[in-house]
């Protein structure tokens, strides 16, 4: 039959049947059928090896034209090696899964693949900032709610906070797309709240002798000094394992699970460094030179509050500084004493054009010898600056 607003007006079920589908002469896969409780549109297709019908409206809704416009843009899909069935009921069971379980998953996949404290601030941006979301089904998250949301975290966190949990939710999403859970990524689009300014802070010398002389004889004082003598991350020092240490040869060996860019880490150990190590008590039981427990040193904000508070009292005038001040303090006063640029970046484990490709295999043993002598003159120039020595005879006593 040729489908028009009369003819299909006219339809009726036979006698004796429960319905009847008559099918449109100009549309194949397109129909109608005929119900006791009214008449629906209809199309029909093959796909994955089975016959499917579907629903597309009411008649008495949906005008002739648009049923068969609908009709048509399922059976190109089916042209195309879709399946709109399959499709449908992978939508309906997205629809049933929620931002919460999600997250569960995807924070199981990520443990694995981030470094501690990274996937410790992935977590806490996820539970915390985007807690609202717990419920949602995943499908349900647009852009919209997602820049709304971005707004409110920063009026109570701050912007630094919204952009860090902008980078957070983003990271699940593109996993929530690769593995078919989402079809998009409602983060793309949104904006920062606010653009983050690369800090540039450089500890200056009498800075730095305050700091040296603040510290105590205690996990944290050593850490620090730790950092101004070595110039490594925070995390890479307060996680330091005496297996990587060889105070004979005066070596320290960061493997490379433990390091920012996967590539194992040598750093020479100077006379200074090495007594501060050497005056450290190991702990039965553990591998790990700071900290207590099961892991390495935590306990960092209130540690430097009170390092801050020491310096304040000994009437040294600071700025506003980090601890990873201190590694980029080392990276700038090293080059000042004459260290050659390649070899900053060698201590600092920077993978540069003087390290790239076969050719920093080679420069990797090559300058041992100049890190170590860069990092020995550091110490000296760190020594005559403080004018202390670094054993626990010197540290500050804990009161």
């Amino acid at each position: 039959m040729r489908f028009s607003k009369q003819s299909v007006s006219s339809l009726r079920i036979p006698a004796g049947k429960p319905y009847h589908i008559e099918w449109d002469d100009v549309l194949p896969g397109f129909g109608v059928r005929i119900n006791p409780t009214g008449k629906v549109w209809v199309v029909q297709y093959r796909a994955g090896g089975k016959s499917r019908r579907e629903t597309i409206g009411r008649v008495d809704t949906v005008p002739l034209d648009a049923a068969r416009e609908q009709a048509k843009k399922t059976l190109a899909k089916v042209q195309l090696g879709s399946d709109p069935h399959a499709e449908k009921a992978q939508a309906k069971a997205r629809a049933k899964i929620t931002f919460e379980a999600v997250a569960e998953r995807y924070l199981k996949h990520a443990q694995d693949r981030l470094k501690p404290r990274s996937f410790e601030e992935v977590e806490r941006h996820l539970k915390k900032h985007w807690q609202p979301f717990q419920g949602l089904p995943i499908s349900e998250i647009r852009r919209a709610l997602v820049a709304n949301r971005l707004e409110e975290i920063a009026e109570q966190s701050g912007p630094i906070a919204s952009n860090r949990a902008r980078a957070a939710l983003s990271a699940l999403f593109a996993w929530t797309v690769a593995v078919g859970l989402a079809d998009s990524n409602p983060v793309m689009g949104t904006i920062r709240v606010a653009a983050e300014v690369s800090r540039e802070h450089v500890v200056m010398d009498e800075e730095l002798a305050a700091i040296w002389t603040a510290c105590r004889d205690d996990d944290y004082g050593r850490i620090v000094r730790l950092l101004i003598l070595t110039g490594q991350r925070r995390d890479e020092v307060g996680d330091m394992k005496w297996s990587e240490l060889d105070l004979d040869m005066g070596l320290w060996a960061i493997p490379r699970e433990r390091t920012k860019n996967g590539l194992t880490h040598e750093v020479p150990l100077s006379g200074a460094a090495l007594e501060i190590l050497r005056n450290t008590a190991r702990r039965e039981g553990r591998d790990f030179v700071f900290g207590e427990g099961r892991g390495g040193f935590s306990g960092w904000s209130k540690s430097k509050t009170r390092l801050d508070a020491r310096i304040a009292k000994a009437g040294a005038v600071m700025r506003p500084w980090r601890l990873h001040d201190l590694r980029r303090t080392v990276a700038t006063r090293i080059a000042e004493i004459g260290i050659f640029p390649h070899v900053v970046e060698a201590i600092l484990n920077h993978v540069s054009g003087h390290k790239a490709g076969v050719a920093g295999i080679y420069n990797r043993a090559t300058y041992a010898k100049e890190k170590r002598e860069a990092l020995t003159r550091w110490a000296d120039y760190i020594l005559k600056l403080s004018e202390v020595s670094p054993g626990p005879s010197v540290l500050i006593a804990n009161r």
